[in-house]
């Protein structure tokens, strides 16, 4: 079987998107080639780095990346917006994207408040987005292959 290829956007891809790819990378490796993307990409987040280990997904190699990287260069399966400025600035035609999804999730980084309160806000998105892809694996009946750690 061929793997689908999915790209997640948002618009810095610092870190809601790069949850969601470290999310199906691990759940789903063997159905879907996993990438994200940002439309004004930033470094990643310290905050979405140290959340996502708290929980054993090491993401410290990752980067950020544009969608330059892939417009036009990679044919994709899913497209899915995970930011609502990405929704609303997302090139409106891409070539070969087969099924386009929008997931809003609120952006972690502009919350303002203490260090803790900013690692909470960060937490909550985490889980949203990992209940959001699990809920989606197993709409589309896919087993996902990794057991929670939480």
């Amino acid at each position: 079987m061929e793997k689908q290829r999915v790209l997640f956007l948002c618009t810095g891809n610092s870190a809601r998107s790069q949850m969601a790819e470290a999310f199906l990378r691990e759940y789903a490796a063997q159905y879907f080639e996993v990438y994200s993307a940002g439309l004004e990409p930033k470094p990643i987040n310290p905050y979405t780095i140290q959340v996502m280990d708290e929980i054993g997904f090491d993401i410290s190699g990752q980067i950020s990346k544009g969608i330059d990287n892939y417009l036009g260069k990679v044919l994709f399966k899913y497209l899915i917006t995970v930011c609502d400025d990405a929704e609303k600035n997302c090139p409106a035609t891409w070539p070969g994207v087969n099924t386009r999804l929008h997931w809003s999730f609120e952006d972690p980084a502009k919350f303002e408040g203490s260090a803790e309160a900013k690692l909470a806000k960060f937490r909550q998105v985490r889980d949203l987005i990992q209940s959001k892809i699990l809920t989606w694996l197993m709409e589309q009946n896919i087993p996902y292959m990794r057991q929670l750690t939480k």
